[in-house]
């Protein structure tokens, strides 16, 4: 076995010194590009949010009814998620439904859409068109992911007796079931030109009496368990001065 002179030794350690200063910048600019990546993905997703937002406010204004049902159902349905299927709270695209659940309602006529009163059977059918006009409206928005599964789903039933598509069961998309309970529960307890809204622990009764046959019966138990745990039982509760996303 050879013995490298001292001069060859030099050179091995000058060589070592510049490879270990070579990676050391690659390192430093790699770390850089991932940090620039990192604040364009923020950009971009806080572009999609607001994007996402400006239609959902686009089309509750059609809605005079409705006012401040976007943000609780909102809040709502993400708190209920995280009980649930917290390993679902990363994926933003069921945000991006809970948001977006109601934006085939552009399609339906003012008429039918504030009308004060029931509807009548033509008019309650053009109104079961909007899971399906809205999915039509988003198709071509593909950052939306799975969102658009929450927007044709969200009012199918536990029984297979909902609409669209009369699915039933686990064939329904968990978070679009997540989402029907919340938004039945908006709906029962917001005032109506009709009809005033119902108290809340009553609402809370009725999503219990409703599981298994509306409701997914292991969402709706946790959704009355979240609901009392944060005080909504009381008789006094109101629910639109509450803000639950933790």
């Amino acid at each position: 076995m050879s013995i490298q002179s001292g001069d060859d030794l030099q050179v091995m350690r000058e060589q070592l010194l510049l490879f270990a200063d070579d990676l050391r910048t690659m390192t430093v600019a790699e770390r850089q590009r991932a940090q620039e990546a990192e604040s364009a993905l923020r950009e971009l997703n806080g572009a999609y949010v607001s994007m996402v937002r400006t239609l959902a406010v686009v089309c509750e204004m059609k809605d005079n009814y409705t006012r401040g049902h976007l943000d609780r159902t909102y809040q709502f349905a993400i708190a209920l998620t995280r009980r649930v299927a917290p390993e679902l709270t990363s994926d933003v695209s069921l945000g991006y439904g809970y948001l977006l659940h109601d934006i085939g309602k552009i399609g339906v006529p003012d008429a039918v859409l504030n009308k004060p009163g029931p509807l009548d059977e033509d008019e309650r059918r053009l109104m079961q068109l909007h899971p399906l006009n809205g999915v039509q409206l988003v198709s071509g928005i593909k950052f939306l992911g799975d969102a658009v599964h929450i927007i044709r789903s969200h009012h199918e039933r536990w029984d297979g007796r909902g609409y669209p598509q009369g699915l039933a069961g686990d064939d329904i998309f968990l978070p679009a079931r997540i989402f029907s309970i919340v938004d039945a529960f908006d709906a029962m307890t917001s005032n109506r030109p009709y009809r005033a809204g119902m108290p809340i622990h009553a609402a809370l009764e009725e999503v219990d009496a409703n599981a298994g046959t509306q409701f997914d019966p292991d969402v709706a138990a946790a959704f009355v368990k979240m609901c009392d745990e944060l005080g909504l039982g009381d008789a006094d509760a109101d629910v639109g001065a509450l803000t639950i996303v933790r």
